[in-house]
């Protein structure tokens, strides 16, 4: 291991740094998979984590947080990305109350900054987050995986999609699925009848204006994760869904604390959006934080199921994507996005242990053949 400027550099035998490759966990209470699980993934060399349990817009308390790192840290993982900080509705809207639920996430800043959490990643999403139709849809081998679907959601209602996702939760909770906030529902989408992408975006730069000179001061960056899916559901804006609209976001609050969590699932249903083109140009900016990588089958206009993380399976070129980090000489964080269900397994919709962990070290192959074959060309 090696400090340099203040940023952990993971460093291997012959020198080459290196990312960061990090697994999403829910806590001891509300993951079925152990840590000890975990630290067993070849090549793992943290956990992105959050209080699950704090309500959106509360601070996050300094004794909670550094408890946390504690049961984290006995299995020699690190904890320096969270996800999320949710950003409270009142702040999305524009609505007068924002600077309270601010005032409350720059002390959450201050209080993460304490146990060396270097980033938050966060989203910009009206009501929903992350959207699918099917939580648990068989494929020919017999797996199980989530499925999108845009003409069945257009036949469907904002509670119809509620009750169809909780109800398929399998006991678990589901980030970005609150059922404290769903249960205003009506009141919110009322609240949004007024708010266009503009306005959205508008709340979306005083948000960030009002947080980055903390993140400085506290050296924490800010990485927003784009909208999922990357079009209007139910009348409601998204503005996080292509490069110029992203390359807006970061240009309004121009620092290198306003960055971006790249999802390549997220944005790659658009195939108007290209993925290793864009790793390029925000990483060149020094802008990308935090990495979802991911695979996904397109199998018709706004309809998708999700894959394994091998190129063959779905629609994305992984190899092409972690090319791209690997030309920007990527060292941040990247965590293997969503899985499917094999081999028996129970759990939450999307965060199995097997698919994840075969996701993990087929990453890790492709960035050491990356390394390799640039070695072999010198």
């Amino acid at each position: 291991m090696r400090i340099h400027h203040n940023i952990i550099f993971i460093v291997n035998k012959k020198g080459r740094a290196k990312m960061k490759i990090v697994f999403r966990w829910f806590g001891e209470k509300d993951d079925h998979i152990p840590l000890d699980y975990i630290r067993q993934i070849p090549g793992i060399y943290g956990i992105v984590t959050s209080l699950y349990d704090i309500p959106v817009g509360e601070i996050w308390p300094l004794e909670d947080i550094k408890q946390l790192k504690r049961t984290i840290s006995e299995y020699k993982l690190s904890m320096e990305v969270i996800e999320s900080v949710n950003v409270h509705e009142d702040i999305k809207l524009g609505l007068p109350t924002r600077d309270k639920y601010i005032k409350n996430y720059k002390e959450t800043i201050k209080n993460l900054s304490d146990v060396g959490v270097k980033v938050i990643c966060y989203n910009f999403m009206p009501i929903f987050d992350w959207v699918r139709t099917e939580l648990d849809k068989p494929l020919d081998d017999g797996s199980k995986t989530m499925f999108y679907e845009h003409s069945k959601l257009q036949k469907i209602s904002p509670k119809e999609l509620i009750n169809n996702i909780l109800g398929k939760s399998k006991g678990f909770s589901l980030p970005g699925w609150e059922p404290e906030r769903l249960k205003e529902l009506e009141e919110l989408f009322k609240a949004y009848e007024d708010i266009d992408e503009l306005k959205l975006f508008n709340n979306l730069v005083y948000f960030l204006e009002q947080i980055i000179p903390t993140c400085k001061e506290y050296d924490i960056k800010m990485a927003i994760h784009p909208d999922d899916p990357p079009w209007s559901l139910f009348g409601l804006p998204r503005i996080i869904t292509s490069k110029e609209n992203i390359m807006r976001m970061l240009k309004a609050v121009d620092s290198e604390y306003n960055g971006l969590a790249l999802c390549t699932g997220s944005l790659g249903v658009k195939t108007d959006n290209d993925i290793p083109e864009m790793i390029r140009t925000f990483g060149g900016m020094g802008r990308i934080h935090f990495a979802h990588v991911r695979n996904l089958k397109i199998i018709g206009d706004k309809t998708f199921y999700e894959t394994s993380h091998r190129t063959e399976d779905g629609s994305l070129d992984m190899f092409e994507i972690m090319k791209a980090l690997h030309d920007i000489d990527f060292k941040g964080y990247i965590r293997p996005d969503h899985g499917r269900m094999i081999w028996g397994e129970k759990g939450r919709p999307g965060y199995g242990l097997y698919d994840r962990a075969l996701g993990t070290t087929y990453l890790i192959g492709l960035w050491e053949a990356i390394t390799k074959m640039k070695e072999l060309n010198k």
